[in-house]
């Protein structure tokens, strides 16, 4: 079986970057999940076909390769998929490491929720510029991305705001499986459409956003492990460092140990806190909560009353505080501090497999033993 090569090094970044929208389409490798009428479509229509693995030439003119089908919950199996060119204000990836979030497997699942398939998912992932559309100023091809499914159009009164991350035109929409600018999709097989996911549909080895979906980061981190800053791990730790913002020094409990709370203890330990407190029903995550600084933990199964009582009921109101993080505006800072070593992310990666094994990056984050699992698609 012959590995696929994409379209190879950049070897020439003049002439990527006067790539633009006369480019034809890309075939890519990817992660769709589809209901049976349509599984069984595809299936009948490449029926002859003899190799599963299809040999692609160094420029991105070929039509297929490998793509993934399944029923929703079910095994993905690789397989083929066209991706076509950028238009206005949009930028093609070639994506080179991402990783699962439960927020993917949530809809995979295709539970309480009404389910939009067949549909490429996806939304933490490292790449390189491909090929930018037409009005895209501030990246270029060649340049070292990370996807940010929050986008930022720069434009709104959100995107204006220093207390909000909620863009009104690219904010986390898990409804939409079509691109803004014309309401259709990039991704197709046999002429059929396959949405996208939140903007991104980063498992696949091309794909296409909106130029305010990916943000630059230094070109000398690696993207095997920063492409991990995409959702959770951002989540928590903006939740302490602008958002709690404990002072140095002070006690901070975390309740739930999965990666947005290990994030948020991150956040913690850079902020300076003294005493870090883990809350979790499930205690094998303490072991692995040390690394991230926690010293003392607590199982409310543990306890046969209330730790405190009292004449009434204990009501907890929330009042939205402001959002944590501008998604696009602020990753750079964090792959910064990475790279400064002010912010370990190492052990956040638990396992790391190539695309073609998938599902076993599935099972690890359907069993909850895998804080992040890398997926590799030079492979």
């Amino acid at each position: 079986m012959k590995k696929h090569q994409g379209i190879g090094p950049f070897k020439s970044e003049k002439k990527r970057r006067d790539r633009r929208l006369d480019d034809k389409s890309v075939g890519a490798r990817f992660l769709e999940m589809r209901y049976n009428e349509y599984e069984n479509s595809i299936m009948e229509e490449d029926k002859d076909d003899s190799d599963p693995s299809a040999d692609v030439s160094d420029h991105p003119t070929s039509q297929e390769d490998q793509e993934a089908i399944s029923t929703a919950g079910k095994v993905i199996k690789c397989r083929g998929v066209e991706v076509a060119p950028p238009q206005a204000d949009e930028v093609r990836l070639k994506i080179l490491f991402a990783s699962l979030c439960h927020t993917d497997v949530c809809f995979w699942k295709a539970k309480e929720q009404t389910p939009l398939f067949p549909r490429i998912f996806g939304h933490e992932a490292g790449g390189i510029v491909e090929s930018i559309g037409k009005g895209v100023t501030e990246i270029q091809a060649g340049d070292h991305v990370l996807a940010v499914p929050y986008g930022e159009c720069k434009n709104c009164r959100h995107c204006k705001s220093e207390e909000s991350n909620s863009c009104d035109l690219l904010r986390f929409n898990t409804d939409r499986g079509v691109m803004l600018n014309d309401g259709q999709t990039r991704f197709s097989k046999n002429g059929k459409p396959i949405y996208n996911f939140v903007g991104t549909s980063t498992l696949s080895e091309y794909t296409v956003v909106h130029a305010g979906c990916v943000a630059k980061c230094n070109t000398e981190a690696p993207l095997d492990t920063v492409c991990i800053l995409g959702c959770s791990i951002c989540t928590g730790l903006g939740a302490v460092i602008n958002v709690a913002k404990p002072p140095q020094g002070s006690s901070v409990a975390i309740f739930g140990l999965g990666t947005v709370g290990l994030a948020a203890a991150e956040g913690a330990r850079i902020a300076g806190a003294a005493r870090i407190i883990g809350i979790d029903l499930n205690p094998s995550r303490f072991e692995e909560a040390k690394k991230f600084g926690l010293i003392e933990f607590l199982n409310p199964n543990d306890y046969d009353r209330p730790v405190h009582e009292g004449w009434g009921v204990a009501v907890l109101a929330a009042v939205p505080n402001k959002d944590d993080y501008k998604p696009r505006t602020h990753r750079p800072a964090l792959v910064d501090l990475y790279m400064n070593k002010k912010l370990e992310l190492d052990k956040y990666i638990s396992q790391s497999v190539p695309l073609m094994e998938i599902n076993k990056a599935l099972d690890h984050v359907v069993q909850g033993n895998s804080l992040k699992c890398i997926i590799r698609f030079a492979e």
